[in-house]
């Protein structure tokens, strides 16, 4: 019997994938536990159905990451930090201060997307990337000062 996936069972299955499997296995775990439905004209379209909503969707996140991706471009953030001799920096700016200072610019990003490599503990014009979306990084500009 060929199974239509609707949820991820390890070692088995991905959702929307279809597999065949014995008719007891299908009919007695797979569908009873809510893991499959039968292979039939109505589930194969409601499964097209779904992919493509899916991709369509996709294609709407990744259209708005590109535009936001244009407008973070134009931002610098500017930091005053104090000092100590020979202009080091006491401490270093953290992933909460970039993301307070990109809300107040208007800019909603998550802590999970902000990607500082070295930390940031020295004067002048430092990048910070944003991973917006799979293949989509902006590089904003944080300008430290004393």
């Amino acid at each position: 019997m060929e199974v239509i996936f609707i949820k991820d069972l390890k070692n088995q299955g991905k959702k929307g994938q279809i597999k065949k499997v014995k008719d007891g296995y299908a009919e007695n775990y797979l569908i009873k536990n809510g893991y499959a439905v039968k292979k039939t004209k109505e589930n194969l379209s409601k499964l097209n159905h779904a992919q493509a909503k899916k991709a369509k969707e996709e294609e709407q996140k990744k259209k708005e990451a590109t535009e936001l991706k244009e407008k973070l471009a134009k931002v610098t953030l500017e930091f005053k930090v104090k000092t100590g001799a020979g202009d080091r920096v006491f401490g270093s700016i953290s992933l909460k201060q970039i993301k307070e200072g990109l809300s107040k610019q208007g800019f909603n990003i998550e802590k999970s997307k902000i990607d500082i490599t070295n930390p940031i503990q020295s004067l002048g014009f430092h990048n910070v990337n944003l991973d917006l979306y799979p293949g989509i990084t902006a590089i904003i500009k944080v300008h430290v000062i004393k």
